[in-house]
């Protein structure tokens, strides 16, 4: 690996660059008003989970005195200044998209938030009544006359800091209380209107009426705050007896941990200021001084109103697959041909069904299966406990180590364990995030296996929001395949090599490397040679490698890549037969495809695994080929449709910054996933037209002897 800064771009600013394609949606004014809104509140969210996880990580390396650099050349220090700087100018950007455009849209079309300052006579007396029933009640202040006593507050939760005018008879020195919100009282208290929707926030309300909180005391300042976390704490699974208790450890000490951001009002005073940062640790440059709402992720809220359709998008459900027949048996459908399931333009219905009819299927012998991140009152949770219950042999890897769903899944683990399902809790050292599922179920013909693989978890709320790829099949050798996938896991017994399939940490790396490798060698020789792949990160300095070798050989070379890309495309002499694109649009992009050209033998794959490191290396990931010639045929096509799109795609230049793809004069434009819509549309009219088309008889009711 080339150690030259040039080769790289930094991830976590390049992840920096995929969180503002998202506020540019929230920016564009051709989005719907609602929708603008939800993307704005996913910036916040977004920027939540980076702070916690990337920035804390780098907070604890620089204090360590780390000199490693990463493969841009970058220090932990420098890393730090950079996300600072971008991160600062990207809370402007939310700020002045928030107040100076989406926020007075929102007024103008009914949904106002209301200040104290313009409230009527009738609020201000419906604000005083829920203040005095709902609010004063439940709130309580803690007074701080040291940084020892200073309250352990819960991570991203508002609350206020009071400052108090000093008591005369005892210091000159001010006096300050904290009213952390919890999680009990609405930040959202609507009010009456004559029409639409009127809120006032919480913090303006605690604001308005602070001194009922101290009677007899004069209040000089009143302002919102809000922590972050570090989250990105380690566990010692080689140290842990109870991997479940290690994690629920984990759970408590992340409320504990070191504040790495400190977002409040841009009113707040110096002093004020300095004893926030004093009490909390925070340096100059982890304060964010905000002069709107604090949490716009809180604002995904008002996007779900009723009332207000005109200002979201045009609905598109999922649509039923046309091959995939609900009033058949599931296993006949799958017995018949593979089944491709592309999400969430096709109804995850089927994956569904495929698990609740094996867990009623009394010829189901067995079914295993991974569980990386499910629903809150899962479907396939509930179907996996019946079938157990039914005396089915079920075995499940609930992987612990799911960042931020811990607490849900060790929830499952335990409902799943009193069922009697067998219950592993992943690999020691690695996080199972593959996706799949096999049943076992005994047939006429024998014993045979039916098997799911998805590149998106078994979510049903999700698989309605992520583009994702389902492949349904009862092929034998992807049957036997994830059988030893899951004995592999599940027992002692040594990472085995399998018929088709391959995985992460052993094999999955080595076997996309051999194929761009065979890509660059027949490109030598003369021959056509092209990948085309769709993933959410590239990072992994190896596989950047392969593929700048692949383009100096002249291989072209196409990337989807959603999020972070540390390649830098277009430099000549090293990548300038790479092109790089990333779709923002209404769905989430998360399906990993992968195409080489391979002489004109095209090979197609499915996987669950980005090309970070982290998959490749410390995560148990798979790579599925898809061999059915229909499937192979449109996975292809869905492929090469994201590179058409000059509506929500944007280009990635060589120095890291994107630009945003716009139609050519007189060239029809392409919007890749409404395409993608009106196909799955389209398709099942025409197969629902051809049904009708077929003329069945009414036969004559045997006659019984």
């Amino acid at each position: 690996m080339s150690g030259k800064p040039s080769r790289y771009i930094n991830r976590e600013l390049s992840w920096l660059e995929f969180n503002h394609r998202v506020l540019e949606e929230a920016r564009n004014s051709d989005t719907p008003l609602l929708e603008r809104l939800k993307f704005l509140a996913i910036t916040a969210s977004n920027l939540d989970e980076f702070f916690m996880v990337r920035v804390g990580g780098l907070q604890q390396l620089a204090q360590g005195s780390a000199s490693r650099t990463d493969p841009a050349g970058m220090s932990a220090s420098e890393q730090l200044e950079a996300i600072s700087e971008r991160t600062h100018q990207m809370a402007v950007d939310q700020y002045t998209c928030y107040l100076d455009d989406v926020e007075p849209k929102l007024a103008e079309n009914g949904i106002s938030r209301i200040r104290t300052y313009d409230a009527t006579e009738q609020q201000q007396t419906i604000l005083e009544q829920v203040f005095e029933n709902e609010i004063y009640p439940v709130l309580t202040p803690m007074a701080v006359t040291s940084v020892d006593e200073f309250p352990l507050l819960a991570d991203q939760a508002l609350n206020v800091c009071v400052r108090l005018k000093p008591d005369v008879h005892d210091s000159d020195e001010p006096r300050y209380a904290v009213i952390p919100f919890g999680r009990a009282v609405s930040r959202f208290i609507t009010l009456p209107s004559d029409g639409g929707y009127c809120y006032m926030l919480l913090e303006d309300i605690v604001e308005l009426f602070a001194s009922r909180f101290f009677p007899g005391e004069e209040i000089v300042e009143c302002v919102p705050f809000r922590i972050t976390r570090n989250a990105d704490l380690g566990i010692r699974e080689d140290m842990a007896s109870d991997l479940l208790s290690e994690i629920e450890d984990v759970i408590d000490a992340r409320k504990e941990a070191t504040c790495v951001r400190l977002e409040l009002s841009d009113r707040v005073t110096s002093a004020l200021l300095e004893f926030l940062q004093k009490t909390l640790s925070v340096a100059d440059a982890d304060v964010y001084a905000t002069p709107g709402p604090l949490d716009l992720s809180s604002m995904m809220r008002l996007t779900d109103l009723k009332g207000f359709d005109s200002h979201k998008y045009e609905a598109w459900p999922p649509r039923p697959s046309p091959s995939v027949d609900l009033t058949q048996s599931i296993f006949d459908v799958i017995a018949q041909n593979d089944v491709l399931l592309y999400h969430p333009y096709e109804s995850f219905e089927p994956v569904l069904r495929l698990i609740e009819d094996a867990a009623d299927d009394p010829d189901v012998l067995a079914i295993k299966q991974t569980l990386y991140r499910t629903s809150r009152d899962s479907p396939i949770v509930a179907a996996l406990v019946r079938a157990a219950e039914r005396g089915k042999y079920v075995t499940v890897i609930v992987e612990l180590k799911a960042r931020f769903d811990e607490a849900r899944n060790i929830e499952w683990a335990r409902n799943l364990e009193h069922a009697g399902v067998q219950v592993i809790y992943g690999v020691k050292g690695l996080k199972t995030h593959a996706k799949v599922c096999v049943i076992v179920r005994r047939e006429p013909r024998g014993i045979v296996r039916y098997a799911h693989f998805g590149t998106g978890n078994y979510n049903e709320s999700t698989a309605r929001l992520y583009s994702d790829a389902s492949l349904m099949t009862c092929d034998p050798d992807l049957g036997a395949d994830a059988t030893s996938f899951f004995n592999s896991v599940t027992g002692y017994s040594q990472p085995q090599r399998f018929r088709k399939i391959e995985a992460a940490p052993i094999g999955l790396r080595e076997k996309v490397i051999e194929m761009i490798e065979t890509e660059t060698e027949r490109k030598r020789q003369g021959q056509k040679a092209r990948i085309l792949a769709k993933l959410n990160s590239l990072v992994d300095p190896d596989l950047i490698e392969a593929l700048y070798a692949a383009s100096e050989a002249g291989v072209e070379i196409k990337l989807n890549v959603r999020g972070i890309c540390c390649l830098r495309p277009g430099v000549e002499g090293l990548s300038e037969n790479i092109s790089v694109v990333s779709i923002v649009d209404r769905f989430l992009e998360h399906s990993r495809i992968l195409f080489f050209h391979h002489g004109g033998d095209e090979r197609v794959f499915i996987s669950s695994a980005d090309w970070m490191p982290r998959n490749l290396d410390r995560r148990v990931e798979l790579l599925v080929p898809v061999e059915e010639p229909s499937i192979r045929r449109r996975l292809i096509h869905i492929l090469t449709l994201y590179f058409r799109d000059n509506v929500k795609a944007w280009h990635l230049k060589t120095k890291g910054a994107y630009r945003q793809i716009k139609p050519k004069k007189g060239k029809k434009t392409v919007r890749s996933q409404e395409a993608l819509y009106r196909e799955a549309c389209d398709a099942l009219a025409q197969a629902q037209e051809s049904r009708r088309a077929i003329f069945e008889p009414y036969r004559a009711p045997e006659k019984t002897a």
